[in-house]
């Protein structure tokens, strides 16, 4: 067969090939929206991973979310706890569903610290899933056990523990969770060693800091507000630059000396890579219009947590950068697998 060479110049060859992709592209989108517009979404249960144990604070989010989304569309959520790993166990299982909208996956900040903790991770967050959209965003907040730690307020505390090096412990929902590196900041930060006591979620940290088997725990503000309210832990600091108005009483980091101290636990959501564009937006819709329901804002409020309020453009993004900050973290705080 004789070599045909094409003499068209190089500009006009790449318009033709252009136009014949997006042709081909259009043609594909159309077909998947024509399938999509035919089966409408949910038509059936909807599966959601929770990469924790129950009873953390990914629950105090997924559970509320899963009640509202079935009374919105008539269609269970049905909540999957696989913990293990730091939350990288329940997200590699994520990552290899089929991606039909039928199997999401609910991670937060432990999701873009563990590709710096995790050198042999069988998934890439960025590259294996499609950011959807950004639930929640809740300050963490520094608690104590009250038997074990009898500090009236944080300068008292700072000063028992300057007092008592590597004598006092933390506990995390695991290695490289945002629990673990909100205590490692804090170390680097206030020039203090507190020993880290890994867990397998922020469930089982929880309920051995209200026993009394570990001082302290950097949480996120939604698993820890009931046992707050409860008198079981108490709080000493929130995060950030002001006080939380679920919890007015409690300083935060700005006032009690530390302004560079600003942690956030927030929880997100996820498809498998592959999900059409069509399906993606229906989802995002959907998690619209739960956000908008009185009962989620609510149960956000008494979290101490805001809704949303990015676009999935936005979120994905965030997620990006998310992912380069912790890095840095990581890097300077010697942080490693326990």
């Amino acid at each position: 067969m004789p070599f045909h060479f094409d003499s068209s110049p190089p500009d006009e060859w790449l318009r033709r090939r252009s136009v014949l992709r997006g042709a081909a592209a259009t043609g594909l989108a159309l077909a998947t929206g024509r399938a999509f517009a035919n089966d409408p979404w949910p038509a059936k249960p909807v599966t959601l991973v929770v990469p924790f144990p129950a009873g953390g604070g990914t629950d105090a989010f997924a559970r509320p979310f899963a009640a509202q989304f079935a009374k919105s569309t008539g269609k269970t959520l049905v909540i999957d706890n696989r913990g293990g790993a730091g939350g990288t166990v329940g997200a590699s299982f994520a990552a290899k569903a089929a991606p039909d909208g039928y199997t999401l996956f609910m991670g937060g900040t432990h999701h873009v610290i563990a590709p710096s903790m995790y050198p042999r991770l069988d998934y890439d967050l960025e590259r294996d899933f499609i950011p959807l959209a950004l639930l929640a965003n809740v300050p963490q907040v520094l608690v104590v056990n009250p038997r074990t730690v009898q500090a009236p307020a944080f300068p008292q505390f700072l000063d028992h523990v300057r007092r008592n090096p590597a004598k006092l412990n933390y506990a995390s929902a695991g290695s490289g969770t945002s629990h673990h590196l909100a205590g490692e900041l804090f170390k680097l930060q206030t020039n203090t060693f507190i020993t880290h006591i890994p867990y397998r979620g922020a469930g089982p940290a929880l309920q051995d800091l209200i026993g009394g088997n570990v001082d302290m725990m950097f949480d996120g503000l939604g698993s820890s507000a009931a046992h707050i309210k409860g008198g079981r832990i108490k709080a000493l600091m929130v995060s950030g630059a002001r006080r939380n108005p679920a919890f007015p009483d409690v300083p935060c980091a700005a006032e009690v000396g530390l302004p560079d101290y600003t942690v956030t636990t927030w929880y997100g959501l996820w498809a498998p890579k592959g999900t059409p564009p069509e399906m993606q937006a229906r989802i995002v819709e959907e998690v619209r219009r739960i956000g908008a329901a009185d009962e989620i804002k609510a149960v956000w409020a008494k979290n101490g947590a805001d809704y949303g309020g990015l676009t999935q453009a936005q979120f994905g993004t965030m997620v990006g950068s998310e992912v380069k900050r912790w890095a840095q973290v990581v890097k300077a705080s010697g942080a490693k697998l326990e």
